[in-house]
């Protein structure tokens, strides 16, 4: 039979070694040959029995004093008071503790696993009119949520009593499976990964620890929110499950139509149509603004679609304590219903203006360009 390796020659690790560094040896050197990663290779599974062996021997206190005094001999000695047996089961003991997390091993030593779990965020959609969005307002708003249940205080079980430990996982939530000497964590089939039954639920949430209801909230809504802002309101979700904390509510804010206003960022945009007099003679009109009226003045030859600003007629934004600006479109508005006499006005207007130049700028320019195209192309 051939001698076995140095446990610490195994590991790789000098005899003086801390158990930090043991642990830290370990896990890399495990990670290497574990059989998941090398599915078939016979040398990679016996280095990886080779590597939990000594692990398990000097990572603790006892047993390396044992070894560091007698050697192999002194591990073999206290293998019948609970040292080393060679069993698989060791092997994927001392796996479970360092790597437990890969199969969702919650638990510390000997400690029991959390099973809280935290409730579900919720999303509130709030419409808005532009007024109140500008503005700012406080809002009642009524949303349908799962709370903690008040009879049993959210253990599921009848008051007086409580849930019982599972005996088939020992209040895990899981169960391990040997498979050779390897073990993988399960949910635990009896108690569907609780940790716990409830022999005696609760009559009002039938065991869930949760309730549906309709909670009535006060939601203050910031002055200058736009279309597509979300405001969190914390922990006012769905409430956790076995202790679990609340998840959050999210109110979305969807800003109306407005009639007259439309919104992009801080500045305002209102279409004014006007007279063709009016944007021909320039003067001043009345315009709205969220604050109340204000003057709008027209300069002379004023264009159609023309953009006329009133500084600071906007709205302030939540990030921007500075208002933008009232932005006017003008629409110059072709008057119709002539009568004969508005007609001939009209006729007459219009001779006028051909028998000068430079009132209409923009149509002498597009007839020189036209005329230019048709005798280029030779029409």
């Amino acid at each position: 039979m051939a001698a076995k390796r140095d446990y610490y020659e195994t590991l790789g690790v000098a005899r003086n070694a801390s158990e930090a560094d043991i642990k830290k040896a370990y896990r890399k050197l495990a990670m290497k040959h574990h059989p998941d990663r090398n599915a078939g290779d016979k040398k990679a599974e016996e280095e990886f029995k080779r590597l939990s062996e000594a692990y398990e021997v000097l990572s603790n206190t006892q047993k390396r004093a044992a070894y560091d005094q007698f050697g192999h001999a002194g591990v073999d000695a206290t293998a019948g008071a609970g040292g080393f047996s060679g069993g698989a089961g060791n092997f994927s003991d001392i796996f479970g503790d360092i790597f437990g997390d890969i199969f969702g091993g919650a638990r510390g030593r000997g400690g029991a696993a959390s099973h809280a779990e935290a409730g579900s965020d919720l999303r509130y959609n709030l419409e808005l009119s532009l007024e109140d969005a500008v503005r700012g307002k406080t809002v009642q708003i009524k949303v349908p949520t799962l709370v903690s249940c008040t009879e049993c205080k959210g253990s599921g079980a009848k008051a007086g009593t409580q849930p019982k430990a599972c005996s088939t996982c020992g209040g895990m939530g899981q169960v391990r499976m040997q498979q050779g000497f390897f073990a993988i964590q399960q949910t635990c089939p009896t108690c569907r990964g609780q940790g716990s039954i409830i022999t005696d639920p609760c009559a009002k949430c039938r065991g869930q620890g949760r309730v549906q209801e309709q909670k009535t909230l006060s939601v203050h809504i910031p002055p200058g929110v736009d279309n597509g802002d979300r405001i969190r309101l914390a922990g006012e979700g769905e409430a956790g499950s076995h202790g679990g904390p609340a998840g959050d509510l999210y109110v979305q804010v969807h800003v109306r139509h407005h009639d007259i206003f439309t919104r992009e960022g801080g500045d305002l945009y209102c279409d004014v149509p006007l007279g063709f007099s009016l944007a021909a003679l320039g003067g001043e009109l009345d315009v709205p603004t969220l604050e109340g009226r204000v003057k709008l003045k027209i300069p002379a030859g004023t264009q159609n679609a023309q953009l006329l600003r009133v500084k600071g007629k906007g709205v302030k934004t939540v990030r921007r304590n500075v208002p933008g600006d009232l932005l006017c479109r003008i629409l110059v508005e072709t008057p119709i219903n002539l009568s004969k006499r508005q007609k001939e006005l009209l006729q007459e207007f219009e001779t006028s203006l051909n028998s000068e130049t430079g009132h209409t700028p923009k149509i002498h320019t597009w007839f020189q360009r036209v005329k230019r195209f048709f005798e280029e192309m030779k029409f």
